[in-house]
């Protein structure tokens, strides 16, 4: 590799290939013959065999993005998994050696970022490799293969290594390269150089619970990418209590796949042995979950309310529904779950004020004068999922700031309180209060306010 040129083995990889038919990967057919491509047989085995992909895939459905020619789809058939191939063009080649081959791989073509559970389903292993330093947006792509994912991810990429930045300290910075044009080996398709801690970081960002790093090599990095915790529970540890789920910012229990949502839970744990007890918990010693999917909080502590807070992402691609959301600590036994709404329409079956008063227990239909002033109203109709951010006020002129609304179990049913602000500036006289939540609206009812 000449040194002034640390990318000029992606220029001989190119020649390698066509001077191989434009073949990529090397295949061994049925009756014994070989197809030498640019990447040998033993490369590619090599290759596979640095993540932990069971033998035996016999009943698991396996997604292989980026499929090229197809090796590492048909070995994943040869090991018993139904197999979709995705590529982002119609690769001739594929079907060529699929035909050679005598597979029934299913071959689709599709772009990284149409990828989702409602298109194509869900996956017991995806295969990523090679794929994202030829993306512009490496997270986000990140976030459709753990969406497709329900157990684990093997992710290979490209990253920047000494020889490409000398004395950068390249290797444990979290730093990354971005290539507008063609500086990574004159391809225009080349956007990203991660170094191995900011591959591995992307990896936790977009959402997987675990990852670990499963090889360097000459020209890459592997990593391995778990949807779930470590399933073996300490048996010393002690289970937390969870409080209460919201989502953060903005409060409420209701999350929407279609976002960047994160997860705030409360919860309190009493640590089982004496030397823990002064010890701050820190990232890796909360394994936060949603729906059985975790992954790893971006923040814990104290907050002045007191007890123990994590923020974390919501794990991507939940089933819409009520899912449980659980807190361990030091991989010991899980919480109680606090249930959350995710993709759920707040539906309503006739929304009506039953009572209002200008505080809870105050004088029916009233609001006193003074600051700090409240309305509290009784409301039939509410959905499960009402909460602070989808539930409306309105008095008069303006929409009230809504402070609470009673929680309730699911599918319970009766009347709950709903409490808002009255701005100080409202002038006194006699208005209409409504209450909202989504395209429902309650029938008004009068409400005094004193001046």
């Amino acid at each position: 590799m000449p040194e002034e040129n640390p990318f000029q083995y992606v220029r001989l990889l190119g020649s390698w290939m066509e001077s191989r038919g434009g073949w990529w990967h090397s295949f061994e057919l049925p009756d014994g013959t070989i197809v030498e491509g640019a990447n040998d047989l033993t490369g590619l085995r090599s290759r596979l065999a640095r993540f932990p992909i069971p033998e035996d895939l016999t009943g698991k459905r396996v997604l292989d993005i980026g499929a090229w020619d197809g090796w590492f789809s048909f070995e994943m058939e040869k090991r018993g998994a139904e197999v979709l191939a995705i590529d982002n063009w119609d690769n001739p080649r594929f079907h060529q050696m699929r035909q050679m081959m005598g597979s029934s791989v299913e071959y689709r073509i599709m772009d990284v970022y149409e990828l989702t559970p409602e298109r194509i389903g869900r996956f017991d292993l995806v295969l990523f490799l090679g794929v994202l330093y030829h993306l512009k947006h490496p997270i986000l792509a990140l976030e459709r293969v753990a969406a497709l994912s329900t157990d684990m991810a093997a992710v290979e990429s490209f990253v920047l290594r000494e020889e490409h930045r000398p004395g950068e300290d390249v290797l444990t910075r979290p730093i990354m390269e971005f290539y507008e044009v063609d500086e990574l080996g004159g391809q225009t398709d080349n956007w990203v150089g991660p170094s191995v801690p900011t591959l591995m970081a992307f990896c936790r960002t977009a959402g997987f619970a675990r990852v670990d790093l499963a090889a360097i090599t000459e020209f890459s990095a592997c990593v391995m990418c778990y949807r779930r915790w470590d399933d073996r529970i300490d048996p010393g540890g002690a289970a937390p209590r969870l409080v209460a789920a919201h989502r953060n910012p903005g409060q409420g229990i209701n999350f929407s796949t279609d976002r960047d949502d994160y997860v705030s839970v409360f919860f309190e744990w009493d640590p089982p042995r004496r030397r823990d007890r002064k010890a701050e918990l820190g990232l890796d010693d909360v394994q936060t979950e949603v729906g059985g999917y975790g992954t790893r909080p971006l923040y814990v502590g104290r907050p002045e309310a007191g007890g123990l807070q994590a923020n974390f992402k919501l794990p991507p691609g939940l089933e819409a529904g009520w899912q449980p959301a659980r807190v361990r600590v030091r991989n010991g036994p899980p919480s109680n779950p606090v249930e959350v709404a995710v993709d759920v329409p707040p539906a309503t079956d006739g929304l009506r004020i039953a009572t209002v008063a200008g505080d809870p227990g105050g004088t029916p239909n009233q609001v006193a004068s003074g600051t700090a002033r409240t309305l509290a109203l009784t409301v039939e109709g509410l959905p499960e999922n009402a909460d602070l951010v989808n539930v409306f006020v309105v008095l008069g002129p303006g929409r009230l700031t809504v402070r609470s609304v009673e929680p309730t179990g699911r599918n319970a049913t009766g009347p709950r309180t709903v409490v808002a602000e009255v701005p100080d500036g409202l002038e006194a006289g006699s208005y209409d209060a409504r209450v909202a939540v989504g395209s429902a609206q309650s029938e008004p009812v009068q409400v005094a306010v004193a001046g």
